[in-house]
């Protein structure tokens, strides 16, 4: 113990007296280990925030939605929809009733198109979307005023809309109630009206900020919903859905529930020879993102982990022209009764406090670019303890491998031909 405390010691102080040799040859190892950190952080704290943004979607809900049926070589029919090929609100309540102990909410969705508010010079930017009464529970609205849209507004095909309390901010006065007023949207070259009836609160979630956030309030785009049934009359759509969303009840294997219901509404599509009925649970759909971004990870930190060979090389280097200038110094050690394996584990002890010390170098510096990294990307900073484990394990490794041929070299030396170097 008293032997390696000395080798550490004379580590430390042949690192002070070459400050400027010793922080080059560290140079590979820090930005090696900074480089895996600072991709590992950035990586954790995206794939959390998209994972946390997608179990607010709900990862108890599973997305049925319509697909084209293949051919016998795998190829897919082009084929469009028409009206007995969508799932239809007879479907849907006998399902709910099938279901009634597993699904808490069924919501569908269909959307007319981005669009503008406007009401002189106050304006807000919008998307229109058709929605039934189960939307809210599905996606976990929260209501600051009024009611959201119900099944009377769908039956009675109302003009009705339900705004975010950022367009009202945009449009209507200080202490002002939007609910009850009309509202002018214009959508290409049409102009809707519609009476709000509620106001919802706007969340940002991860999903939104990857695809860009407006610059300011004024300018972003909310959602606007109205009656599934008043979009369809709007556009001439046919009445019907393509897609839509099961929440199931808290406690269920939503992704069981996934195989059973696509087997359910696959009944009524046995004798559609274009389309079929497909089901996936959103909580398998966040294990396969978990699953690509790790793999992403591990991709991008191998390759960025070649510049820990480099350093490791580098180190190797150095230790070799240590041997070299210090030659004398073991001849005489050896002389005055040194052993083999004394003069081997000096020189590892200081290739390993190189690596070391480039290691916590690089952990800060991974940790910082981390952190601006994660930021800049707009997702909170997820400092990852495994990787900074890894990391100094790593850097151990490093500096006893690639220290343990120049320490051999040392120790093999006849101390009578070093005694003689000059």
């Amino acid at each position: 113990m008293t032997q390696l405390y000395e080798n550490v010691v004379l580590a430390v102080s042949g690192l002070r007296a070459n400050k400027m040799r010793a922080l080059l040859t560290m140079l590979g190892i820090i930005i090696g280990i900074g480089s895996v950190i600072a991709i590992v952080m950035v990586g954790d704290s995206m794939t959390n925030s998209m994972t946390s943004s997608l179990q607010e979607m709900g990862a108890n809900n599973v997305q049925i939605s319509l697909q084209q049926r293949e051919t016998e070589n795998g190829t897919s029919y082009s084929v469009g929809l028409e009206q007995g090929d969508l799932i239809t609100d007879e479907m849907l309540e006998q399902f709910q009733q099938d279901y009634s102990d597993d699904v808490d909410a069924i919501s569908v969705q269909e959307s007319i198109g981005s669009g503008r508010a406007v009401d002189g010079h106050q304006y807000a930017n919008v998307s229109i979307n058709g929605v039934n009464a189960g939307y809210q529970t599905a996606n976990h609205l929260k209501m600051l005023q009024g009611r959201f849209i119900d099944d009377r507004d769908n039956k009675g095909t109302k003009n009705v809309a339900v705004v975010s309390d950022k367009l009202v901010h945009n449009m209507f006065k200080s202490g002002e109630n939007p609910l009850g007023q009309e509202i002018k949207v214009r959508s290409g070259k049409d102009i809707y009206t519609f009476t709000i009836i509620g106001v919802y609160q706007y969340e940002q979630n991860a999903l939104m900020a990857m695809m860009g956030a407006a610059s300011s309030d004024k300018d972003l785009s909310t959602e606007l919903y109205i009656p599934i049934t008043t979009e369809w009359k709007l556009t001439n759509s046919i009445e019907g859905y393509y897609y839509i969303n099961v929440m199931t009840k808290q406690g269920s294997d939503s992704r069981q529930l996934a195989g059973e219901f696509e087997d359910y509404f696959n009944r009524y599509y046995t004798r559609n020879e274009n389309f079929q009925v497909m089901a996936l649970s959103l909580d398998s759909m966040i294990d396969q993102y978990t699953s690509m971004m790790g793999t992403v990870q591990i991709a991008i930190a191998v390759i960025a982990a070649i510049s820990l060979l480099v350093g490791g090389i580098g180190v190797m280097n150095i230790m070799l022209v240590s041997v070299t200038e210090r030659t004398r110094e073991i001849g005489t050690r050896k002389a005055l009764g040194a052993r083999n394996s004394a003069i081997r584990m000096q020189f590892i002890v200081e290739s390993v406090i190189i690596c070391l010390i480039g290691g916590l170098i690089g952990i800060v510096v991974g940790m910082v670019l981390g952190y601006g990294g994660a930021t800049l990307l707009g997702f909170p900073a997820v400092p990852s303890v495994q990787a900074i484990i890894i990391a100094v394990g790593f850097s151990m490794i490093i500096g006893i491998f690639f220290g343990y041929y120049p320490a051999n070299k040392a120790a093999k030396l006849d101390p009578i031909e070093a005694l003689r170097y000059e």
